[in-house]
């Protein structure tokens, strides 16, 4: 299978070691996969800063650079979003509706293929007790898992799906599964002690399931929490999703390092 992996700004520059992962995860499970280092970003931070002038010449390059790709895959739920849910009314294109089809967020894409029976068992057992937390955008735009205020059918997270398949990593029960971490985006800077409170209490809420590794699909969400965690000592261990699935699946003589 061909697809095309677009590496999120912040990852590449915050956590580059989570794009690594996702290729080495993707080329383990026998994809061939295509890198356009020069497309840099979606456009996600100005279109929640209100620049949509700016998103939208960003969703256009995006496009116009990946539009020739049968599949776009992307480690992160909001980059996925922002994609999905707001590049045709940003470009008014048809190009950009067909684009935002066919892409789709990393965790979705290894469901799918579990679902087909294309993903074979994890190569590795990892004991951890791990805390998942589950992206705003991931969860309320793409539709990975069911918002608890709504009456839906259930609908599985991919995350929770694909991290349960370890043996030995048990998922902790948290008290409100799919609050908030307060990141946002522009507003943990305008808001940043209302940001900094809502990480808390979802720290705490990780802490009360006796997590020792927080994971999560977004590296933006990750990095929040674990900068709130750092300040207060807490004795957390912080891993995007695709770095816990490449060390579980990856073949033993191919195995990454785990950090944390």
């Amino acid at each position: 299978m061909r697809v095309a992996l677009f590496v999120p700004c912040y990852v590449d520059q915050l956590r580059p070691e989570v794009g690594v992962a996702t290729l080495d995860l993707l080329e383990s499970l026998g994809c061939e996969v295509l890198f356009r280092p020069e497309v840099t970003c979606c456009g996600q931070p100005f279109l929640t800063a209100g620049e949509t002038a700016h998103a939208a010449r960003l969703a256009g390059a995006f496009t116009r650079l990946l539009g020739d790709c049968d599949t776009v895959v992307i480690p992160s739920g909001s980059c996925a979003a922002t994609v999905r849910g707001h590049f045709e009314r940003l470009t008014g294109s048809r190009e950009a509706a067909a684009i935002a089809a066919k892409t789709t967020e990393l965790c979705a894409f290894l469901a799918g293929l579990d679902e087909r029976g294309a993903l074979p068992p994890p190569s590795r057992r990892l004991d951890r007790r791990v805390g998942l937390h589950t992206s705003c955008h991931a969860l309320r735009e793409l539709g990975l898992g069911t918002p608890t205020e709504t009456r839906e059918p259930p609908r599985i997270d991919p995350a929770a799906q694909l991290l349960g398949r370890i043996p030995g990593l048990r998922l902790v029960d948290l008290t409100r599964r799919d609050e908030c971490c307060g990141f946002g985006g522009v507003f943990a800077i305008e808001e940043a002690a209302v940001s900094a409170r809502m990480g808390q209490d979802r720290l705490e809420d990780h802490a009360r399931g006796g997590a020792d590794l927080l994971v999560s699909s977004d590296v933006s969400c990750l990095l929040h929490l674990e900068g709130l965690a750092l300040r207060e000592g807490r004795p957390l261990a912080f891993r995007h999703v695709a770095e816990v699935l490449a060390d579980a699946w990856l073949p033993a003589d191919g195995a990454r390092a785990s950090a944390g």
